[in-house]
């Protein structure tokens, strides 16, 4: 088994309340481009978020995650069953998958293993759905302070595989037929109406957040939110808060 890079079961409480919501019209276009709607493998599930919109598409969804705290935190759902299992180990049959999707993840694999278990389970005609999300927009006065804080003060706490998100993984190797290489991919955006409170507890899901925490043994957040304060102003104190998705997908 590779080795688990493990980010996020520290507060797996925390990452299922405060990560955005995937559109479902993401779900609706991956199940479009499958003709079989009887298995889907969500891995990495996380809390499950991905995982339950797929079980309105697929008779049967598996949410899988290394991690057994962020299982345990998943949201539960007649369509999903759960099991704690790494990506290159998923205990799935051979040839039994529609579609594979991992959210915002797969840049912590241990790529040839995944990519050769994604192999064996998907059928015939399967499709693997990969995808991430940018860095979130507010307004310009709130994404230049977040802009600073994410490459200036986090710069040396990002973990290296976070590259590939960077490049929205289309740098990624990808040993896969492309799908839609000669057409334009849909433009897919979470999107969510957040105060503050909820917003800094979204930067303290982020991983350079806790790394930056472990080796400085101080918090980078309050400066911040000093920082986000003074600009944050509007009804109710909510805000518009847009993450654009970049997705990748294949056949085998």
């Amino acid at each position: 088994m590779a080795d688990f890079k493990d980010h996020f079961s520290a507060n797996a409480d925390a990452y299922a309340a405060y990560r955005p919501v995937y559109p479902p019209e993401l779900f609706a276009f991956l199940a479009g481009q499958v003709d079989r709607h009887d298995l889907a493998w969500d891995c990495a599930t996380g809390n499950g978020q991905a995982a339950c919109v797929l079980a309105g598409h697929f008779r049967e969804v598996v949410g899988s995650d290394a991690s057994a705290q962020q299982i345990a935190n998943a949201v539960v759902h007649p369509g999903v069953s759960y099991r704690v299992a790494p990506a290159e180990l998923s205990g799935l049959a051979a040839a039994s998958v529609n579609l594979v999707t991992v959210a915002q993840a797969v840049h912590w694999f241990d790529l040839p293993l995944f990519y050769a278990e994604v192999k064996r389970v998907l059928c015939p005609d399967g499709v693997l759905a990969l995808w991430c999300y940018e860095r979130l927009r507010v307004d310009p006065a709130i994404d230049s302070l977040i802009e600073s804080f994410y490459t200036n003060t986090l710069e040396p706490y990002w973990p290296p595989e976070r590259r590939w998100v960077e490049s929205g993984y289309r740098d990624l190797p990808f040993p896969f037929e492309a799908l839609l290489a000669t057409a334009p991919v849909p433009v897919f955006t979470m999107q969510a109406e957040w105060n503050l409170d909820q917003l800094m507890g979204y930067f303290a899901t982020w991983s350079a957040v806790k790394a930056y925490r472990a080796a400085l043994n101080q918090d980078p957040l309050p400066a911040l939110r000093a920082s986000l304060e003074s600009r944050w102003i509007s009804n109710e104190g909510r805000k518009t808060l847009k993450w654009p998705l970049s997705l990748r997908l294949g056949r085998v």
